[in-house]
């Protein structure tokens, strides 16, 4: 499972759908819908917000909007309680910087007209994300961690989405 704070418009189509997949899943095990994935280190973020289910439904409304700006019909039906406003929960500048070099990976594997497109622009985050100093986030597996020198070239760089002007 993988919830980015990654802004999904960033995602490939591939990653567009399993970040809604992934986020779905994510919210029935916070809903207590699953015996599985209940520990699962990705759901530690939303779990720590005073509304956890809240804080999903405003994630995968991200989601679904960014999918329906290209044309995809995502079922926001299938989202549980969207929140007039929406949760806002804080992102080290670490967490995404090590999420930008994992999705260059991916992408650069999976999709290399994707990756060329993405790769030399400025991370954005999820609009439900703030991004805050810090090192890449104690819940993130750490035999995942890319390579530290991909990592600090893009340190600092984050805007909170694609349509800000880049620093």
């Amino acid at each position: 499972m993988r919830l980015w704070s990654l802004h999904p418009a960033l995602l490939d189509r591939q990653g567009l759908t399993a970040a809604w997949r992934e986020a779905l899943l994510a919210q029935k095990v916070l809903l207590g819908g699953t015996k599985g994935y209940v520990h699962h280190p990705q759901l530690q973020r939303f779990r720590g917000t005073a509304e956890p289910v809240a804080a999903i439904a405003s994630f995968l409304d991200g989601i679904a909007d960014a999918a329906a700006e290209r044309g995809y019909r995502f079922d926001r039906a299938r989202i549980v309680e969207v929140p007039r406003t929406p949760i806002i929960i804080e992102v080290t500048d670490g967490q995404v910087g090590f999420e930008w070099a994992h999705l260059m990976a991916k992408l650069a594997a999976r999709s290399p007209e994707a990756y060329e497109r993405t790769r030399l622009l400025t991370p954005a985050t999820h609009p439900i994300f703030r991004v805050v100093p810090g090192g890449v986030e104690a819940w993130e597996r750490a035999a995942e961690s890319p390579d530290p020198a991909r990592l600090a070239g893009a340190k600092g760089r984050f805007v909170r989405s694609q349509s800000e002007e880049q620093p």
